[in-house]
């Protein structure tokens, strides 16, 4: 029931001044804050150097030392127990198109032009020098090309495999912060444990009621324009775990075709798990009273705090990996309990509230990201499980997922149905009718155990202390004004991403924005690159008062649509970083050194991404947030309505050189200044 894969990708699908609420002095006096900073760059250090040599592709890619230790492994058939069975939702699965194997001779020549705004003109020549050595006629590129498109002839899709495993499981840093999404949900109107649980018993029935049209595959199919997009992943969310192991995790899927078809849900209160079944004899959800008559259960049964057993789950990988199968596992009743965490449809994480900061929006992430530390929410989660829902007393609402086995519009397009029905579902009345009791999930802790949940509990504090995370709406307007210049709303986005990293650093820098390649079978994402020398060209022009508005404005047009060109052409299968990918795979596969175009300098520089970013669309003022997938950069996710745009903006504090709250300024006044530059050209 398992396949094995990892990831510090941060991959969601693109289509188309408040400070930080952590900061040093919330944890230490103002004399130990300096020593408390070195320490957290000696740790970030220390984690980059590993990360580092365990990663020679990128923070997104492959680590070819252990791939060439596993060069042998044949990897498991993936998701069993998640075959997709006949039906309407999926039945054009199979009319779907293969990923292609792109042209090495394109594939080059873009490679060339997208490293050629960072670096210099050395470094480039020396670049250009070792592509054409790569790409000549007979040799080692022509090679690896035949290679890669006879691996392509034989599987429906030549990169699952590869990528399940280099981008997910095998990557050993913690899941949070580094790996696992939050999403932000619109807080809610409520306060105090009764109204809590009435909201979590709509939020689970309407959880429910979506998985009831994934079984019976009413979900509308995912179309790009009039393209049907795959839908295998949607088969993944529910019933999914991840399982740490030592060098590589596992991911368990129990789907339609699972032996014994799972029927409950984990409740996880005050620290305390609970496994509360949701279906009635006939395999009907059961209605919101009666989960809400549940959820009460579980909080009489659970008034106090208890060892925060879920902290594990914060860990190293091998760490965790460690504790799970040589301690806890071992003990028949933890085995008993794990196995329902494991099993479970999805967990409800009922949050107890936090201090209330200034900024709530960005109090939130931190909740959705990491629970706040050892003191508040973090060990009132199991952060291996797909799904959890998150409810706090005090109205904060979200989901926090991991990211092996889907990408963000599954996700989304469950949180938009979940919010639409709480939104519309009755009040929750009380009942006399009492379902099965909720089943306390216990654990046996022997010392080893405990003392692996203080170090924990230490580990993540250090990684709370060192998250700088900043949400902000910019409000003056949204995707309706670059529509009404007849630009595209990402790509314009985008470039403003550019012109703030620019205002900031005088430099442009290796850009990530996920693209989906889901119009092709099995397909996830491949990268679109938002720094271009037109982009470079547009932020130089800004920054010149020399150059006239007329010219920016035919340098701000261009970046544009060379951005939207190359995302279309990424999402048609005809991006660059897989490929490369699959090339420098095949060469370690068959047995070869890795081809010198990789160990150069800058492709090292090109695949360090100091901005990695993503356009998650909801229907609601949600927000997904997520870390930096290098020490000195920055995550942004955004969401675009009509009229204003939310930003979700995180670094690491324990490097200097990056500020969310600097970067958010300058990113308002980029989207202030193109807005003027345009309308003002409007007028003339």
């Amino acid at each position: 029931m398992a396949f094995s894969v990892t990831t510090r990708s941060h991959s969601y699908e693109s289509y188309d001044a408040e400070d930080s609420v952590f900061e040093l002095s919330d944890f230490a006096d103002s004399s130990d804050q300096t020593c408390m900073r070195q320490d957290l760059v000696d740790q970030k250090s220390r984690r980059h150097k590993r990360f580092v040599r365990r990663h020679s592709y990128s923070p997104y890619e492959v680590k070819v030392k252990t791939l060439a230790h596993h060069h042998q492994w044949k990897a498991p058939e993936f998701f069993r127990g998640a075959k997709l069975p006949p039906g309407r939702m999926v039945a054009h699965q199979s009319s779907l198109p293969h990923l292609p194997v792109p042209d090495l001779v394109q594939t080059l020549q873009k490679y060339l032009k997208v490293v050629r705004p960072l670096v210099d003109d050395i470094g480039f020549q020396k670049t250009k020098q070792l592509v054409e050595e790569f790409g000549k006629p007979g040799g080692l590129g022509e090679s690896l090309q035949s290679k890669l498109q006879s691996r392509a002839q034989e599987r429906q899709n030549w990169l699952d495999d590869w990528w399940l495993h280099t981008a997910y499981l095998d990557y050993r840093e913690p899941v949070v912060i580094n790996a696992s999404p939050g999403i932000v949900c619109p807080p809610q109107d409520f306060n105090g444990k009764k109204e809590q649980l009435q909201f979590a018993a709509k939020l689970v029935a309407g959880v429910l009621d979506y998985k009831v049209q994934i079984d019976d595959q009413s979900v509308p199919i995912d179309k790009l324009r009039t393209r049907p997009l795959c839908m295998d992943q949607y088969y993944k969310l529910f019933s999914a775990c991840r399982l740490p192991g030592e060098q590589r995790d596992q991911v368990v899927v129990y789907g339609p075709d699972c032996g014994v078809r799972p029927r409950h849900i984990v409740v996880v209160h005050n620290n305390q798990f609970f496994s509360l079944d949701v279906y009635d004899n006939n395999w009907k959800p059961l209605s919101q009273d009666h989960i809400h008559a549940q959820l009460k259960r579980v909080v009489c049964q659970s008034k106090h705090p208890s060892v925060p057993v879920g902290i594990l789950t914060t860990e190293n990988r091998d760490t965790w990996g460690r504790v799970y199968n040589q301690a806890l596992k071992k003990d028949k009743t933890n085995k008993l309990s794990l196995e329902a965490i494991n099993r479970s449809i999805f967990m409800l994480c009922l949050d107890q509230e936090t201090v209330r900061e200034k900024d709530r929006w960005t109090s939130m992430g931190h909740q959705l990201m990491h629970g706040g530390g050892s003191q508040h929410n973090s060990g009132n989660r199991w952060f291996d499980k797909t799904l959890q829902f998150t409810v706090g007393t005090d109205g904060a609402v979200g989901i926090v997922y991991e990211h092996s086995p889907a990408e963000g519009p599954p996700i989304i397009a469950l949180l938009d149905h979940m919010l639409d029905y709480c939104s519309q579902s009755p009040a929750v009345k009380e009942t006399s009718v009492h379902p099965k009791e909720p089943q306390r999930l216990h654990f046996s802790l022997n010392n080893s155990v405990l003392e692996a949940i203080d170090n924990a509990k230490k580990s993540l504090d250090m990684q709370v202390r060192d998250l700088d995370l900043h949400l902000v709406t910019f409000k003056t307007y949204g995707k309706d004004f670059p529509k009404s210049q007849r630009l595209s709303p990402d790509s314009y986005i985008q470039i403003a991403m550019q012109l703030a990293y620019y205002k900031v650093n005088k430099v442009a820098c290796a850009t990530y924005e996920s693209g989906s390649t889901r119009m092709f079978h099995l397909g996830r994402t491949d990268t679109i690159r938002s720094a271009s020398v037109e982009s470079l060209k547009f932020c130089q022009a800004m920054q010149d008062s020399s150059i006239q508005p007329s010219e920016k404005v035919a340098l701000l047009r261009r970046a544009v649509e060379g951005h939207k060109k190359y995302a279309q052409e990424t999402v048609s299968g005809q991006g660059i970083d897989r490929h490369l990918l699959g090339l420098k795979l095949i060469a370690v596969e068959a047995g070869l050194d890795v081809p010198d175009l990789f160990e150069d300098s800058t492709y090292g520089q090109a695949v360090h991404f100091k901005l990695s970013t993503s356009q998650v669309p909801s229907k609601y003022d949600s927000l997904l947030c997520f870390g930096p997938v290098v020490p000195d950069g920055y995550g942004i996710c955004y969401n675009p309505a009509e009229d204003h745009i939310n930003f979700c903006i995180s670094a690491f504090n324990s490097h200097r050189e990056t500020d969310t709250v600097k970067l958010a300024t300058a990113l308002n006044q980029s989207l202030l200044d193109m807005q003027e530059l345009l309308q003002t050209q409007a007028k003339l």
